[in-house]
C-alpha cells in the first residue's frame, strides 16, 4: 500500500474519462490540500460528477491518475473510503428502514461515530427517528445524508451538488452545519464541494477550480481571486469609447455607460478608464459566482 500523503487530500493528474466517443473529463489535474474547503465549480455536464465518481472508484479512469490521501481508490478502496464521506445530489436510503435504523446501519460500518453530534443534528433538523425514509422529503433525505456523513468524523467530506433543489431555509441550515458540526472541530479536515450554486458557499471556500467541458480553466485561492477580478462601471458624457484592456470583456454597454470585468492588474485598468474622462467611475470586487460566470462565458480570457 502506498504511504498516505498527509499534505494532500486529493491529487488528480491528467485525468481522462470517456463514455464511448464523448470525453466527460479531458486531461484534468488538480491538488486539494488537507484542511479548508475546496470548491469544484462547473456548469451542468462539465465533468464534476464524473471526476468525483473516479475518486470514489465508482468509475475507472480511461487514463491518468487519481489519489486520495496518497492512496489509489481502486487498489486501496477500503482504506480510502474509511477516511471519507460522500453526500451526492440525490440521496437514497433503504425505504423500509426508519431514520433510527438508517443511522444505526451507517454507524455499523464506521470505527468512529459521534453520537452527540447525531442527537444535536436530529433535533436541529427536526427529524422523526420513527419515520420511514420512504416518507421523507428531498430536503429531509439530504439532511439525513449529511448526518450520516458528518457523524462518521471523516478526514474528507465530498459534497456533490448537495443543496440543489432545496429550499433556502434548508440550504442555510446545511451550510451552517458543515461549518459548525464538521470543520470547526478539526482544522485538518477537508471539504471538497462540487456545485454550480456558488453564492451559497461564498464565505466557506478557501480555494477553487473551475472546469468547463472536462478541462480546468481556472484555479485560484478565493482571496486572491477577489483581488484579481474587478468590475468597472463608467458613465461618459457621450457614447462610451472603445476600451483596449488586456484580459477584459464587456458585460454591458449602453448609449453612455459601459461595464466591464477585468482580471489581473485592476489598478492599471482603472487608470486607463479614468484617462478617457468619464463622468463617473465605480469599481467592485467580483464574488466567486461572478468570477465563475465570467470565466465560463469567455473561455481563455481568465485562464
Amino acid at each position: 500500500m502506498t504511504a498516505p500523503d498527509t499534505g494532500t487530500a486529493i491529487a488528480i493528474d491528467d485525468l481522462v474519462r470517456r463514455y464511448g466517443r464523448t470525453e466527460a473529463v479531458n486531461g484534468l489535474s488538480l491538488r486539494v490540500p488537507t484542511g479548508g474547503c475546496y470548491g469544484f465549480f462547473g456548469r451542468n455536464g462539465s465533468g464534476k460528477t464524473t471526476t468525483i465518481k473516479c475518486l470514489l472508484n465508482l468509475l475507472r479512469p480511461t487514463s491518468g491518475r487519481v489519489q486520495v490521501f496518497g492512496l489509489d481508490p481502486a487498489r486501496d478502496e477500503v482504506a480510502v473510503k474509511s477516511r471519507l464521506a460522500y453526500v451526492p445530489d440525490v440521496v437514497a436510503f433503504y425505504p423500509w428502514m426508519t431514520v433510527r435504523q438508517t443511522l444505526d446501519y451507517f454507524a455499523s460500518f464506521r470505527t468512529r461515530w459521534d453520537e452527540a453530534t447525531e442527537r444535536a443534528l436530529v433535533d436541529e433538523f427536526r427529524l422523526d427517528l420513527r419515520q420511514k425514509t420512504s416518507h421523507l422529503s428531498k430536503g429531509q433525505r439530504t439532511q439525513l445524508g449529511l448526518i450520516t456523513a458528518i457523524c462518521a468524523e471523516p478526514d474528507l467530506l465530498v459534497l456533490d451538488e448537495p443543496t440543489s433543489g432545496l429550499d433556502p431555509v434548508v440550504r442555510r441550515e446545511f451550510i451552517r452545519t458543515v461549518i459548525g458540526a464538521y470543520q470547526d472541530k478539526d482544522p485538518a479536515r477537508t471539504v471538497f464541494v462540487s456545485t454550480h450554486l456558488i453564492a451559497e458557499f461564498e464565505g466557506l471556500i478557501d480555494r477553487f477550480t473551475i472546469i468547463d467541458a472536462g478541462r480546468e480553466v481556472l484555479t485560484l485561492d478565493a482571496d486572491e481571486a477577489r483581488e484579481r477580478y474587478q468590475k468597472i462601471y463608467a458613465r461618459f458624457p457621450g457614447a462610451p469609447p472603445a476600451l483596449d484592456l488586456d484580459g477584459a470583456h464587456v458585460l454591458r454597454r449602453t448609449e453612455r455607460e459601459i461595464e466591464v470585468v477585468v482580471h489581473g492588474a485592476p489598478a492599471q485598468a482603472i487608470e486607463r478608464v479614468q484617462a478617457l474622462s468619464p463622468e463617473v467611475v465605480k469599481t467592485e470586487a467580483l464574488t466567486l459566482e461572478d468570477i465563475f460566470v465570467s470565466t465560463v462565458r469567455t473561455p481563455g480570457v481568465a485562464a
